[in-house]
């Protein structure tokens, strides 16, 4: 049996999200967003990183990555499941994350989504996107919307993933899952291809780049849903990110196609709970209304705030409406809205009563390890 797969274990029976192993350092896990070692495990050499790691892939893949420093791909254990998994070259050797994917989908009601958030599954066209920092659940909120569709309707869903993540049984839609570098050359390659396979809903696991926006924007525009994501961190950075990939002569025609293609972007990010043994997501919400367009074309990203506060009655919601809704309902702590907040006087009165109360809630949940390493001096 591969080493790593004892790691695996450990992963699945404390219910952790990921695992990190890298020369140098002791295999650590990530509980409820903080890192933390393996009990029983010792640090783990340059040589043995290498050989645990070769232990799961192919001799292809593993040329690939002696070649290139970097390996994407997805692996599955029977009995343990599916992990995503990142190879990559650093500083002191070898090092590998390892996420686990869950073998069943939550449903957006399970994973506590906003309803308007679980509205976006019946729509038929647009691009709407998912968006936050790594780690922040974007996939399997898209996932969670993806299984609705499925559950609901029938058409025919493509998924476009490096690698791919969570696995869909066919319930009422037909469903086809591309992964890079094994099913075709890239996500513009593919989403080229998807035009021409009579597909209703398409999955773009990473808009990476200006021609794989701009064909995700056009298979909007052509009447297909298009679930997307970017590593950003609100609505108003989102289209601006989208834009600015563009060359500025190019800016005005991306910006009317985005006027009518874009029907909503959910900003989302994972904080923990007062209880300090899982997280939570806070989700900002912007849909689509009559006035979008006019902003989007006329640049004028600042104005997207206003419309969100107008929408509230739609479903739309800022950042700090979805903060203040967990810390009323006790979720999250005050003092971890007040961190994330945009603006931060809002919760200023929260967190002096917070500090206040005698039973006020550890901020500081279980230490994340210290990168004990020696350094270069």
């Amino acid at each position: 049996m591969a080493r790593v797969h004892q790691l695996f274990r450990r992963v699945v029976d404390l219910g952790a999200s990921d695992l990190h192993i890298a020369a140098g350092l002791q295999p650590r896990l990530r509980l409820a967003g903080l890192l933390q070692p393996v009990e029983g495990w010792s640090k783990l050499d340059a040589r043995e990183i290498r050989r645990i790691m070769q232990e799961i892939v192919s001799e292809e893949q593993w040329q690939r990555f002696e070649e290139t420093g970097d390996l994407d791909f997805a692996y599955s254990l029977e009995g343990l499941g599916r992990f995503r998994v990142n190879y990559f070259e650093q500083e002191y050797g070898a090092a590998a994350v390892f996420r686990r994917i869950p073998d069943e989908i939550l449903t957006l009601d399970q994973l506590g989504l906003p309803k308007a958030v679980g509205d976006l599954a019946d729509l038929e066209i647009g691009l709407v996107l998912v968006t936050g920092p790594t780690g922040c659940g974007k996939s399997t909120t898209l996932a969670a919307i993806v299984d609705r569709i499925n559950a609901g309707s029938s058409r025919h869903v493509l998924t476009i993933e490096d690698p791919v993540e969570f696995i869909h049984r066919e319930k009422r839609c037909a469903i086809s899952q591309r992964q890079l570098g094994t099913d075709t050359e890239s996500f513009s390659a593919a989403l080229k291809a998807a035009m021409r396979q009579d597909t209703d809903v398409i999955l773009v696991g990473e808009m990476r780049d200006l021609e794989t926006i701009a064909l995700a924007v056009t298979a909007a525009e052509m009447g297909v849903l298009v679930l997307g994501t970017l590593h950003t961190n609100s609505a108003a950075k989102t289209i601006d990110r989208l834009i600015d990939v563009f060359p500025a002569d190019q800016q005005p025609s991306i910006r009317s196609s985005l006027s009518n293609s874009l029907v909503a972007v959910v900003a989302q990010i994972l904080i923990p709970t007062v209880d300090g043994t899982s997280r939570v997501a806070a989700c900002e919400i912007l849909l689509r209304t009559p006035g979008l367009g006019n902003v989007i074309r006329e640049a004028n990203t600042p104005m997207i705030r206003s419309i969100i506060q107008s929408g509230r009655a739609q479903g739309m919601r800022s950042m700090d409406d979805a903060l203040l809704e967990l810390v009323r309902a006790g979720t999250i702590t005050a003092r971890e809205a007040h961190r994330r907040a945009l603006e931060k006087k809002s919760f200023e009165r929260l967190l002096e009563q917070e500090n206040a109360s005698p039973t006020a809630p550890e901020t500081e949940g279980p230490g994340a390890a210290p990168d004990d390493r020696p350094r270069e001096t």
